[in-house]
C-alpha cells in the first residue's frame, strides 16, 4: 500500500522506486500515539523532531489566556507538521490531536540526510512547504472576507480535496472526525452560529453528516457557494519535468 506521504508528494512529482523506499523509511521512525485533544507538542517546547501524521487528524492552534482557542491549520495523514520546525528555539504554537493520532517523529538528521541524497525528494518537500503557506493564505482570506456559509463550505471543499489526494476520500465521501466545537474554533464562529450554518447546508441538500461519515452530495453546488478554486492546493503535477518514471 502506498503511504499517504508518497501519495501527497506525487501530486507534484513522480518518484523512482528508491525515492519511494526512502520516504517510507521516514514512516518507520519512532512513533507516538496521542488521544483526542492531547498535545503532540506544546507552545514553549523545544522542537527536536518533525512530526508526520500517519493516522488520524491533528491541528495547529493558538490559545488566549482566557482559554479561547483558534485552530490555524489542519493536519491529515501524509502531512508533515512544519518541516523546518527544528530550526526554532521554542514552539510559538501548539500541535494537538483532534482524534486519536499516530505520528512518526522524524529526527533532524534523517531529514537532512534524505534531502542531501535525493534532490527530487527535496524539491517535492519544498513544494509541500509552499502548499502549506498557500493554504495559510487562503485561510486568512476565508476568515477575513467570506461570510459564514461561504467559510464553512470552503473548508469542507478543501478537506475533501486534500483527503482525496491521499486516498482518504472518494465520490464526495470521507470520515469527518471534527466535533462542531473544533469546526467553530477553525472557522472563527460561535458553536451556535456554526451549527445553524451546517443545518443550512443540510437543508439545501448539499451535505449529509451523520456521526463521522460526511458526504458532499452536491460538490459543484458547494464549490459555487464557497467560491472555491482548488488552484491554491497546487495538485496538478507541477513537477512533471522531475518525473523519474518517464523513461521506464
Amino acid at each position: 500500500m502506498v503511504s499517504p506521504l508518497v501519495l501527497k508528494l506525487e501530486q507534484f512529482v513522480r518518484f523512482s522506486a528508491d525515492d519511494v523506499a526512502a520516504l517510507q523509511d521516514l514512516e518507520r521512525s519512532s512513533t507516538k500515539v496521542c488521544g483526542p485533544r492531547e498535545d503532540i507538542i506544546k507552545e514553549g517546547d523545544r522542537p527536536t523532531v518533525v512530526n508526520l501524521i500517519l493516522e488520524g487528524w491533528a491541528c495547529r492552534y493558538k490559545m488566549l489566556e482566557d482559554g479561547r482557542r483558534q485552530i490555524t491549520a489542519l493536519f491529515v495523514p501524509g502531512d508533515l507538521c512544519d518541516i523546518h520546525v527544528f530550526i526554532l528555539r521554542e514552539m510559538d504554537h501548539s500541535i494537538g490531536a483532534l482524534i486519536k493520532v499516530r505520528v512518526a517523529q522524524i529526527p533532524r538528521e534523517e531529514l537532512e540526510r534524505l534531502t542531501a541524497e535525493r534532490p527530487r525528494v527535496t524539491q517535492a518537500l519544498w513544494w509541500e512547504g509552499l502548499v502549506s503557506a498557500s493554504i495559510q493564505r487562503e485561510w486568512i482570506l476565508n476568515l477575513g472576507q467570506r461570510n459564514a456559509i461561504e467559510r464553512v463550505s470552503h473548508l469542507f471543499c478543501e478537506i475533501y480535496y486534500r483527503l482525496r489526494g491521499v486516498g482518504q476520500a472518494q465520490d464526495g465521501q470521507f470520515e469527518m472526525p471534527f466535533s462542531q466545537t473544533d469546526l467553530a474554533e477553525t472557522t472563527g464562529m460561535t458553536p451556535v452560529h456554526l451549527n445553524r450554518t451546517v443545518q443550512d447546508l443540510r437543508a439545501r441538500g448539499l451535505i449529509v453528516w451523520k456521526g463521522k461519515r460526511f458526504h458532499i452530495v452536491d460538490l459543484p453546488g458547494l464549490i459555487n457557494i464557497a467560491m472555491f478554486n482548488e488552484n491554491y492546493l497546487h495538485f496538478r503535477h507541477e513537477g512533471a519535468v522531475l518525473d523519474a518514471r518517464r523513461n521506464t
